[in-house]
C-alpha cells in the first residue's frame, strides 16, 4: 500500500501543477490585445495541451485515492469526518478542472469575457483548496 500511497501523491502533485498553472496561461490569455493573433494563438496551444496533460494526470491520481479509500477503509467509524470533508475537495477540485476546460472551449470560441484580475482571484481557489486537503489529511481535526 505505500507504493500506492506514494503513486497517489505524485499524481495528486502533478495534477495541481496544472490546476495551478492553467489559470495563469488565462490571466495571460485575458491580457492579450485584440490584435495579438499568434499570441493568443500559441497561449490557447498552451492551455490545450497542459489541459489535456493535467487530465491525464487526475486520472490515476483519483484511481489511485479510491484504491487507498478502499484499501484502508478510511472514512467509516467514527472519527472519520475528516475524511468527509476531503472527499467533498476533492469534488470541488473536480469540479473546478471541468471548469478550467469550459473557460478553455469558450476561450477558443472568443466568448469568454473575464478581466485578468478575475482569474487572478480563480487561479488562488486550487491553492485554498490544497491547504484545506493536507490539513484535513494531516491534522485529523474531526
Amino acid at each position: 500500500m505505500l507504493w500506492i500511497k506514494a503513486l497517489h501523491i505524485v499524481f495528486i502533485a502533478s495534477w495541481f501543477a496544472g490546476l495551478f498553472y492553467l489559470p495563469r496561461i488565462f490571466v495571460n490569455l485575458a491580457m492579450v490585445s485584440p490584435g495579438s493573433v499568434a499570441e493568443r494563438d500559441r497561449l490557447l496551444l498552451m492551455a490545450h495541451k497542459l489541459y489535456r496533460f493535467m487530465t491525464l494526470l487526475a486520472v490515476p491520481a483519483l484511481a489511485l485515492g479510491v484504491w487507498l479509500w478502499m484499501g484502508y477503509g478510511i472514512g467509516r467509524g467514527p472519527g472519520q469526518g475528516w475524511m468527509h470533508a476531503k472527499l467533498a475537495i476533492v469534488l470541488l477540485l473536480m469540479g473546478y478542472h471541468h471548469a478550467c476546460g469550459m473557460m478553455l472551449r469558450k476561450f477558443k470560441d472568443g466568448t469568454l469575457q473575464r478581466s485578468h484580475v478575475w482569474f487572478r482571484w480563480f487561479n488562488e481557489i486550487p491553492v485554498v483548496l490544497m491547504l484545506a486537503a493536507v490539513i484535513l489529511v494531516v491534522v485529523k481535526p474531526f
